[in-house]
């Protein structure tokens, strides 16, 4: 019972592939000529470049998305949705570029509006996160963000600016203001409260669209965004030179970043928290001494040790990166390296930064990783390109005051955008506002102890991580949504941002949940573990069951 469409955008090879989930015309509402009667009664100069994909009507427990695996996603669909009419759209940006925009419209509406960002590049619609929203009653919009492919492709930027335009910020910010527009006349009536929740460029997605206009939305759930780019581009290229080829005496072997590295750090910092449970909490109150697995060590285990070049490639790694005595980028941390091999260090540098560099910056397929180096970051931070890609815009005063609200997370052992760049993003947009308005007021930040990049802990740290964040349900079930077992403010991060924008209660926790087969609710809850805004901390009572919520206090 999947919808599956063609990447094609034309109508004509769109309905060729799909499979309608009921009658052909068995609802009118949820009908073409009503959708484009709506769009074109649409006061504005984006209902003139869009083209109608599909239309389908969704039965109560239907399926819709797309199947086919998306290499590093996997299938991109929903199961067990409600009754709702999906409408999939294309807009043509410029004479180069065009991007899709997909719409679910819920029979049992509540009356809000919630657009869902996605992952890497963002090269596909998210319908996943787009289904969890439905089951709210959200009428929820994704976009491809104007290219197909997986999260690491970048191979659309290759001289082509509009292309890399859409991927900043049009794609989204057309199909927020064409989604909202739509929704308003097919319910014939306004949309209530206005949501984004997003993770890595989703999280970097709805912080640029606060900055382009403030008025899209009400509240943002964000997860570990990768909101600086530009910087983040330069600092992934640098760390890769650092680290490669593989082979070379100062590559440290992938397997003993489990093996030694990832053990250590959490025998020397585990209880830096004032409990040893082998979750790192507070990887900025620890310095490990890495001299212990030191090969210059008297009896050490030749293959068990790091020489003392891998020595000095790892502290390369957790190193901030300074070009003079400007701040670039900061350094990997404490507890992240059990993801490692899978991301940043997996064989060869992760596309994200050099093939950024080869296909958009210098548009030279053969760019050599050796040839990076400090005055290539200053070429590239004087880029036109940034300013549209970069959510680096600080002030964001007017999206606070006209009521928006902020919920940021981040896990403490992200190995792949680095955990400290959402505590920077935060301090400076503290400074940026504060003198008007206590940023506690309006913006809060959580770090989740253990959690990878935005969901999943390793095994063996098995840590609370799910709180219903962007992408968190994907890996659950494609029928998953909120916190299985816990569909309330206290444990769900997207209820808790509902209470504090329409009620007024502020986020003072989030009860994170992990289960004992962490992708499995059904094998039963295992650790609960409140998290607390920054620069709160959790802290354990000291008595009580530690896998228990109510043993921990913020402070």
């Amino acid at each position: 019972m999947y919808s599956h469409k063609s990447l094609a955008l034309t109508p004509l090879l769109a309905l060729a592939h799909r499979v309608v989930c009921a009658p052909s015309g068995a609802h009118p509402i949820c009908s073409q000529d009503n959708i484009a009667y709506h769009i074109s009664s649409i006061n504005s100069p984006l209902s003139h470049n869009v083209t109608i994909l599909d239309v389908v009507h969704v039965p109560f427990n239907g399926s819709y998305g797309d199947p086919t695996p998306i290499l590093g996603v996997g299938a991109m669909y929903s199961t067990a949705l409600p009754d709702l009419c999906a409408v999939e759209l294309n807009v043509t940006s410029s004479e180069t570029s065009s991007y899709s925009v997909s719409i679910f419209l819920p029979s049992n509406w509540n009356s809000r509006f919630l657009a869902v960002g996605g992952g890497g590049v963002a090269g596909y619609t998210n319908y996943a996160d787009m289904g969890v929203g439905s089951q709210y009653g959200f009428a929820t919009v994704s976009t491809d963000n104007g290219h197909k492919g997986a999260p690491f492709d970048v191979t659309w930027a290759y001289k082509n600016t509009e292309k890399q335009i859409d991927f900043g910020w049009r794609a989204m910010h057309g199909s927020v203001e064409l989604a909202k527009q739509l929704i308003t006349r097919y319910y014939g009536e306004d949309i209530r409260y206005n949501y984004y929740s997003g993770c890595s460029t989703g999280g970097r997605q709805g912080l640029k669209e606060a900055q382009v206009d403030a008025s899209s939305f009400d509240g943002m759930l964000i997860g570990a965004p990768a909101w600086w780019t530009s910087h983040q581009v330069s600092w992934t290229t640098k760390v890769s030179k650092d680290y490669y080829p593989v082979g070379d005496p100062k590559s440290i072997p992938a397997e003993l970043f489990s093996t030694l590295v990832a053990p250590t750090v959490i025998e020397q910092c585990d209880k830096a928290d004032g409990l040893k449970d082998g979750i790192v909490s507070a990887p900025d109150k620890c310095h490990p001494d890495f001299d212990v697995i030191s090969c210059d060590n008297h009896g050490a285990n030749s293959s068990a040790c790091l020489t003392s070049l891998q020595i000095d490639t790892l502290k390369k790694i957790y190193a901030d990166y300074y070009v003079g005595k400007e701040f670039v980028h900061p350094g990997l941390g404490y507890s992240s390296e059990l993801g490692w091999s899978q991301n940043m260090f997996s064989g060869q540098p992760i596309p994200f930064g050099l093939d950024w560099l080869r296909y958009a910056v210098f548009e030279d397929l053969d760019w050599p990783l050796d040839a990076y180096n400090d005055s290539t970051y200053e070429y590239i931070k004087k880029l036109d390109i940034w300013k549209d890609v970069d959510a680096d815009d600080y002030d964001v005063s007017p999206y606070r005051n006209r009521g928006g609200k902020i919920v940021m997370y981040h896990g403490l052992s992200d190995p792949l955008i680095v955990t400290k760049g959402s505590g920077y993003f935060y301090e400076r947009v503290e400074k940026a506002t504060a003198a008007s308005r206590p940023i506690h007021d309006w913006f809060r930040l959580f770090y989740i102890p253990g959690m990878m990049h935005c969901s999943g802990t390793a095994p063996g740290v098995d840590a609370p991580w799910h709180i219903n964040g962007g992408g968190q349900n994907l890996g659950i079930g494609s029928n998953a949504y909120s916190v299985p077992g816990f569909r309330d403010p206290q444990h769900d991060a997207l209820l808790a941002l509902m209470e504090w924008v329409e009620g007024g209660k502020a986020v003072d926790q989030i009860i994170a949940t992990t289960w004992h087969n962490s992708t499995v609710p059904s094998s039963g809850v295992w650790k609960q573990r409140p998290l607390c805004p920054y620069p709160k901390k959790a802290v354990y009572d000291g008595f009580g069951d530690a896998n228990k919520a109510h043993s921990w206090v913020c402070k």
